[in-house]
């Protein structure tokens, strides 16, 4: 990897291939870094400002929101990843979260990690455009 930008992508088939928490690990991260870029882009604030704004977005019941909307929009090997990672046993729920609300956002967590590690960066703008016109 000659710089940070160079990542390196995988065939989708493989990709589906991972445990639905590696992707959603991945997910995580991307959804994260989206919400703070819609931030900063929408709002001149200082960074604790900026942090409290974005948490309703991140926090699992507003993943769970978002992916309730964009539902009808999914293909159906994305329909797959999102339910092997919302079915995905876990031991451990975050706080202050109901348990349909973390396992949904687990899922839709899991539909970016794939999405992201295959190299679909479109499909990816696509889907969070729901959120991008919300803010």
């Amino acid at each position: 990897m000659e710089n940070f930008f160079d990542i390196q992508t995988f065939d989708k088939c493989e990709v589906k291939k991972y445990n639905p928490q590696v992707l959603a690990f991945v997910g995580d991260a991307v959804y994260t870094l989206f919400i703070r870029q819609v931030m900063v882009n929408n709002h001149n604030l200082k960074s604790g400002e900026l942090h409290k704004l974005s948490t309703s977005y991140i926090k699992a019941s507003g993943q769970s929101d978002i992916t309730l909307k964009i539902m009808p929009l999914l293909t159906e090997d994305e329909l797959e990843v999102f339910k092997r990672g919302r079915n995905y046993k876990t031991h451990s729920v975050a706080k202050n979260s109901k348990i349909t609300d973390y396992k949904r956002a687990t899922g839709f967590e899991a539909i970016l990690g794939y999405l992201y590690l295959s190299g679909d960066y479109k499909r990816i703008n696509e889907l969070l455009m729901v959120v991008k016109d919300e803010n």
